[in-house]
């Protein structure tokens, strides 16, 4: 592919058009994997959309500390928490600004309204905004705060309460979660008065330090800095660019020739040329993630656990970890990280056989050549940097066994959109965690709750589902660990996904970036980055 320099590029983009030269030294340019489906945090469920709404445009009552997952004031500047852990009531942030923009101008700060809206939104399907813009809320149902959340009280213009069902040991972390950022109640009002409800997804408005100016799809996103932000020291950037750039080589070259400052998901057979660059730096950690298989249990013959543990144990784990993850993968056979508190170590993956395989499926009537559809995802991901490749590896395992899967994908938003309906038969997936908690993993994604969001596998276990619910409720952390790893158990008895790897995440960028710090929960924050040059 012929490499398109920096000044037509930025030409071409209709960048130049809107940035002086003079505020060039303070414009970071993001290489980024994927278009976002959209911009309003509390509809997805991903790394690309949240990065692209959450993470610049909004912000939380609660947040996480840059870098790492200890929870910290957002809009909220403390809260209460009653004794029998049914009531938190948060006392709200004075003086913070909404965002101006060439489509709203605010005139009022942020206030109580704006959390209720926010809230009452996502609990009440017949709000009037709910009614005029369908939303789906995944992340709330899927983690059941729906059911959680008994309701959401104004007291004044700066304290808000929530009244709970029940117990939620992570309520706190959850608040601090990008699909719990906060709207403005003012510009709903005035999208519903305008009949233009769905443009809370297209173009939006929150408090955080950057402010959306422009979206072209596969393109690029265009931010500027939020002036008037509450917490100042964390805006050190003019101007923000995602330039979005599926292909992992290209945007290799970008950040080479500095077209780009910080890229996403690079390839792992890139980690070496990138670290003998002199003018790049590669951070890392240990992922907190998984890639995995999950089998949709709703489509015959997968609706048979037979079937599902030949497909399971006919896959050469180890031979795709050294193909497709290389240096940066291990082995996984739990549903949960390691690093993820309540792991059970004992867990381990039936023997890869081949032959028992075979004789599963005879017995379960299933006949060589049958075919089961196989996704693919199309972008790169810390848990999964080349799902294609991973897809083929499988498709000969399975074609050992008298399997045929026949690889579909699609792009990233219609690819989780569709699966989300269940139209697949087997997708390969991935997960980081986004809060700490191990109900994150456990319940958002095996859950009967979240059967019509992130629990792609459609399975819904009545013992299993006992032990992820009585879990969250307890605030006895050893008692926590004891169900959720009984929960394991059962979640590996019964197959409804192969866990694949965990993998290391390494985040390539130029040198002349300051202070960029890796999240743990997979996301690309810019609070407090800046560029020294």
């Amino acid at each position: 592919m012929e490499r398109i320099a920096l000044k037509p590029l930025l030409l071409a983009a209709g960048l130049l058009a809107f940035m002086p030269m003079a505020q060039a030294a303070s414009t970071l340019v993001y290489c980024s994997e994927a278009s976002p489906a959209g911009f309003d945090p509390s509809q997805y469920t991903s790394g690309t959309d949240f990065d692209a709404s959450a993470e610049t445009v909004f912000n939380r009552l609660t947040q996480f500390k840059r870098g790492g997952t200890e929870v910290e004031p957002g809009l909220a500047t403390n809260w209460d928490v009653s004794k029998d852990g049914l009531t938190y009531t948060f006392h709200l942030r004075d003086g913070v600004k909404f965002h101006t923009t060439d489509y709203f101008t605010p005139t009022r700060d942020f206030n109580a309204d704006d959390v209720l809206f926010t809230f009452q939104r996502l609990l009440d399907p017949e709000t009037p905004f709910r009614k005029a813009y369908p939303s789906e809320s995944p992340y709330f149902t899927d983690m059941g705060l729906n059911t959680t959340i008994k309701n959401v009280e104004k007291l004044d213009e700066h304290t808000v309460r929530f009244n709970l069902n029940n117990v939620d040991a992570s309520f706190v972390q959850n608040l601090a979660m990008s699909f719990a950022s906060v709207q403005s109640a003012e510009y709903a009002a005035q999208l519903l008065k305008e009949g233009k409800a769905a443009d809370i997804n297209q173009k939006p408005v929150g408090t955080g330090p950057f402010v959306f100016k422009r979206y072209q799809k596969d393109s690029q996103i265009r931010y500027t800095a939020n002036k008037q932000y509450w917490k100042p020291e964390d805006v050190k950037l003019d101007n923000l660019v995602f330039s979005i750039t599926p292909d992992a080589a290209v945007r290799l070259q970008k950040l080479k020739t500095g077209e780009c400052q910080v890229s996403g998901y690079p390839r792992p057979s890139d980690i070496d040329v990138m670290k003998q660059d002199p003018n790049l730096r590669v951070l890392q950690q240990a992922g907190f993630n998984l890639g995995f298989l999950a089998y949709n249990v709703t489509h015959p013959p997968l609706d048979q656990l037979k079937v599902r543990q030949a497909l399971d144990m006919a896959i050469d784990k180890p031979a795709i970890i050294k193909a497709v993850y290389q240096s940066a993968g291990q082995l996984a056979q739990n549903a949960l990280p390691p690093a993820q508190w309540s792991y059970d170590p004992t867990i381990k993956d039936a023997p890869y056989d081949p032959a028992k395989a075979r004789a599963l499926l005879k017995e379960a009537g299933v006949a060589p050549g049958t075919t089961i559809n196989l996704w693919a995802m199309t972008v790169q991901r810390a848990s999964n940097p080349n799902a294609r490749m991973s897809a083929q590896m499988i498709q000969q395992d399975w074609e050992k066994i008298g399997i045929k899967a026949n690889i579909v994908s699609y792009e990233w938003g219609e690819y989780i959109k569709r699966a989300k309906a269940g139209e697949h038969d087997v997708m390969i997936y991935g997960w980081t965690g986004d809060n700490g908690d191990p109900d994150n993993w456990l319940g958002v994604l095996y859950s009967c709750a979240a059967v019509n969001g992130s629990n792609y596998a459609k399975w819904c276990n009545p013992a299993y589902d006992k032990l992820v619910q009585q879990a969250k409720v307890s605030s006895d952390r050893e008692q926590r660990i004891k169900w959720y790893q009984q929960a394991q158990k059962i979640l590996k008895e019964q197959v409804p996904i192969t866990p694949i790897a965990n993998s290391t995440v390494f985040q390539p960028l130029r040198k002349e970036v300051q202070d960029f710090k890796i999240s743990p929960f997979g996301l690309t924050p810019f609070y407090g980055v800046s560029l020294n040059k």
